[in-house]
């Protein structure tokens, strides 16, 4: 198992002498193990969750008065978040630079689909760079630090997993498409299918508390992306930033953003693997798989 900051294995020891208290078998078993999943999943978003959430408060309610502007305030508790979950070892270093990584890429395509005209900022700040409000770069590490920490946080194994140069090969060809479909050919349709050879035959095997579970790959990347697809809605609702189409009133973000989002996706998860490389499941956790199996069965048919 990835190992755990010291933080989270106090917080794991705490949570289990509770939860294995808990039904392990039948629909109460099966509540558990999607109880744990949620608050795994809730974790795991840590750093994204309170951005959003500060997001959203400041769009219901931000004094005119203060000499911070909104924008501002959103880089520098960005910033405060990040730093404090180092400190209070919620995060592994070797994750924080993975998200300077992620932050980075994602503001220099900031700068440049600003100017493009993809979509805009509506609010003046101080802190920016190319017309682009600093705090939009850590929207990207947020994405970055959820799959970072859902990594270790669920021990995720991969079977049947690509090259990590085919991976490397295909998230370099989505970036670029973000940049060159404006002049160029947009050859994304290319793209999902090159992830569909590529990502379709791999499996992703999870621990959630007692049981391992899975899932195809693909279907967990279209999960995300529809989730941070959501996260978007309220960003652009908060006017945390504006598409087009919303300058005269907010709409619904368009679902080709959706089919974006899938494709950063990608780009995620091989950024990740840079970091937490791919494993496959060993022999112990097949093992322990195949038991828990048999005695689930053995349970229902006594019970």
């Amino acid at each position: 198992m990835e190992q755990r900051t010291r933080v989270e294995a106090i917080i794991d020891l705490s949570a289990r002498r509770v939860l294995e208290r808990l039904p392990a078998y039948g629909p109460s078993g099966s509540f558990v193990e999607f109880l744990v999943f949620g608050l795994k999943q809730g974790w795991a978003c840590l750093f994204g969750g309170l951005l959003l959430g500060l997001i959203l408060l400041t769009r219901l309610y931000w004094p005119e008065y203060l000499p911070l502007m909104r924008y501002d305030f959103l880089f520098l508790s960005a910033l405060i978040i990040q730093v404090g979950m180092l400190v209070l070892r919620l995060e592994q270093f070797s994750e924080a630079k993975l998200i300077l990584i992620f932050h980075a890429v994602g503001t220099l395509m900031e700068i440049f689909k600003t100017h493009a005209g993809s979509w805009s900022y509506p609010e003046q700040n101080f802190f920016r760079i190319g017309g682009v409000p600093l705090f939009s770069g850590f929207m990207y590490a947020a994405v970055g630090s959820y799959m970072a920490r859902i990594h270790r946080i669920f021990d995720i194994r991969l079977e049947k997993y690509p090259s990590i140069g085919s991976t490397l090969l295909l998230a370099m060809a989505i970036y670029i498409n973000f940049f060159t479909h404006h002049f160029l050919l947009d050859i994304r349709i290319l793209l999902f299918a090159a992830t569909i050879l590529l990502f379709g035959r791999c499996t992703m095997h999870y621990r959630v508390f007692r049981f391992r579970h899975k899932m195809p790959l693909l279907l967990a990347f279209t999960l995300v992306a529809l989730f941070i697809w959501i996260a978007e809605n309220i960003g652009t609702w908060s006017k945390a930033w504006i598409y087009p189409n919303q300058a005269s009133g907010w709409t619904l973000v368009s679902l080709n953003k959706f089919g974006a989002w899938y494709l950063l996706m990608i780009i995620s998860v091989v950024l990740v693997t840079l970091v937490h490389r791919p494993r496959g499941l060993d022999a112990k956790d097949s093992l322990v798989s195949r038991e828990d199996v048999t005695r689930h069965a053995r349970k229902t048919s006594t019970g």
